[in-house]
């Protein structure tokens, strides 16, 4: 079963400038680490990704290592990992930067960041295997996604055998599903594998800090489109301006607005 989110019903107030940006980045980065011979491609993996053993202070690194975990996020060790993530960030990532702002949003990426480098590492201190790519600071970006809009729709390409279909899922299920997943997969992060561990401290590092950065009038657990129906009652000539509505739903809205004024 072939199960990929690529879009989501979640509409934003503010572009989302900085998802773009990292976007850009992470994209003009892998390009140049592909124009590298195989053997500096390794190096370069080595030198500016996150390992372990230097991390914590075991083994010196050709960089600072509190430096690597900058350097880290923004390079893939290979197209599909490229595009999963860059995906990823581009359908959650958007929603979140327009609940906190931008300047507050770079600041979320990255301590979603460290904390899924801190994560990895502290689960095998002595490891000189390198750790590259965004996914522990996009797995914040879901946390906080799961916890703002749990029950926004997303669009997912659901391909069994044969089949071929795309589904409208809610986002709680599908976020929930990714996190269950990285749990049963632990068990083979073997070596050169994904780093698991990392996205599950990514995860609940944003989950965690979301509260503490979202602007304080963007609740949590909002349902996506909620907003303006709660807000105001219904007016059929805004919604059909300059048609009539049959008189059912004339009906149905009334109902809803006299349920309204009764709460």
């Amino acid at each position: 079963m072939f199960f990929f989110p690529f879009s989501d019903d979640n509409p934003t107030q503010n572009k989302p400038y900085i998802c773009y940006i990292i976007i850009v980045i992470c994209a003009f980065i892998f390009l140049w680490q592909f124009t590298l011979p195989p053997h500096l491609f390794e190096s370069s993996v080595y030198n500016f990704g996150v390992v372990p053993a230097s991390l914590l202070g075991t083994k010196e690194g050709y960089i600072p290592a509190s430096l690597t975990i900058l350097t880290s996020m923004f390079m893939h060790g290979g197209w599909l990992h490229l595009i999963g993530n860059m995906v990823f960030l581009w359908i959650f990532g958007d929603n979140v930067e327009d609940s906190m702002g931008r300047g507050k949003f770079i600041i979320f990426y990255f301590l979603c960041g460290i904390a899924a480098a801190y994560t990895q590492a502290m689960i095998d201190p002595t490891s000189e295997i390198p750790m590259i790519g965004a996914s522990g600071a996009i797995a914040g970006v879901l946390g906080a996604y799961l916890l703002l809009h749990p029950k926004a729709n997303v669009n997912v390409l659901l391909w069994i055998f044969i089949f071929i279909t795309v589904v409208r899922v809610p986002a709680a299920i599908v976020l929930g599903f990714w996190i269950i997943s990285q749990f049963f997969s632990l068990g083979g992060s073997g070596e050169g594998g994904v780093a698991y561990f990392a996205h599950i401290g990514g995860f609940i590092a944003g989950m965690i800090l979301i509260p503490f950065f979202k602007n304080s009038g963007v609740p949590l657990f909002e349902q996506a489109h909620s907003k303006a129906f709660a807000t105001r009652d219904f007016n059929l000539q805004e919604l059909v301006p300059g048609k009539k509505v049959d008189g059912f739903m004339e009906d149905f809205i009334e109902d809803a607005n006299q349920r309204k004024k009764r709460k």
